[in-house]
């Protein structure tokens, strides 16, 4: 019988109207968009549904505002019989996977990450740091030059592992910099810099990491219902300290996402759903591993390709 796992994008998919067409044809998805504004104090679903989108993609409001889609499309899912084997998140999107394997509520989910937005904003005052996808380089190549750079004084790391030959490295505004530069000289085919507020995944975010410890502390953490396969370590957890604990190291951490995918093919996952607006991961799935099946499921269209493919499937 086919493996399915549900994954879930992180920020930069945000997009205005996201999860608006689902929330007029299903109460289920309509009540997380409530649910959100309640939690929130605030209205979001305004925000996600009028924009504007400068707005939206300010990290306090892209983050909460990716979980409430991504767990309102979750909803319709469920609602159609559609269930996953294992679950996994590219960085913030680590949240709504936690929410499908019921580790966290939604409502402790969507505030916890607000505050998480507001902390990776604060850590880093803007412009002194930076995030760039590295193209065409292999991770330990790359990973020597940013550690060349960092010897040097200015600090940049390796951030997200996304697939085979395209990488992002994160850290000082200058740091970036010369890695970039480096990593070129080195083989690198392109450098693009990203447009991020901050520098997200690098040790730039301890202090951040700091006080979020705080704010997960008083955060009620379960152990998962079904496996979670966490950021940090690439393996599936289930232990509701060991979840809390790599949720705070993964705001300094490397999102280890090619690694994520290799190890649910291994487990014998075949088919990944991808829960939220676009079709980034899904992308990233299919350059790590071309036969394996891609449902990116966004608006009503989606949904019912997704679930006419899976029916077949459903346990």
């Amino acid at each position: 019988m086919a493996k399915i796992a549900f994954i879930f994008p992180g920020q930069g998919s945000q997009t205005v109207g996201m999860g608006q067409e689902l929330a007029g044809n299903y109460d289920s998805a309509k009540k997380i968009f409530q649910l959100a504004d309640k939690s929130l104090d605030d209205s979001l679903q305004a925000l996600m549904f009028e924009g504007p989108q400068e707005e939206l993609t300010k990290t306090a409001n892209a983050q909460p505002a990716l979980l409430t889609a991504s767990t309102a499309i979750l909803s319709v899912l469920l609602e159609q019989g559609i269930h996953a084997d294992y679950v996994a998140g590219h960085s913030l999107g680590e949240y709504s996977a936690l929410v499908a394997a019921e580790a966290i509520s939604f409502e402790d989910a969507v505030r916890t990450v607000r505050k998480r937005g507001e902390l990776m904003e604060e850590a880093v005052p803007n412009g002194q740091g930076k995030m760039a996808a590295i193209l065409g380089m292999d991770r330990e190549p790359l990973k020597r030059v940013t550690d060349e750079v960092t010897e040097n004084g200015f600090p940049v790391q390796l951030a997200n592992l996304n697939c085979p030959g395209q990488i992002v490295i994160s850290g000082s505004a200058e740091g970036v910099e010369k890695a970039s530069e480096l990593a070129k000289e080195n083989g690198a085919k392109r450098c693009l810099p990203l447009n991020v507020s901050g520098p997200f995944h690098s040790s730039l975010m301890k202090p951040a990491a700091n006080k979020f410890e705080d704010v997960l502390s008083s955060v009620t953490i379960k152990d998962a219902a079904i496996p979670v396969v966490a950021n940090v370590t690439a393996d599936p957890i289930f232990d509701s300290i060991k979840i809390q604990k790599l949720l705070v190291a993964q705001l300094y951490s490397p999102v280890l996402w090619e690694d994520t995918i290799v190890k649910l093919l291994d487990l014998g996952v075949d088919t990944f759903v991808e829960i939220g607006p676009g079709k980034v991961l899904s992308g990233l799935v299919k350059k790590i591993n071309r036969r394996a099946v891609t449902l990116p499921v966004f608006d009503e269209e989606s949904l019912q390709a997704a679930v006419k493919a899976l029916k077949g499937e459903v346990r």
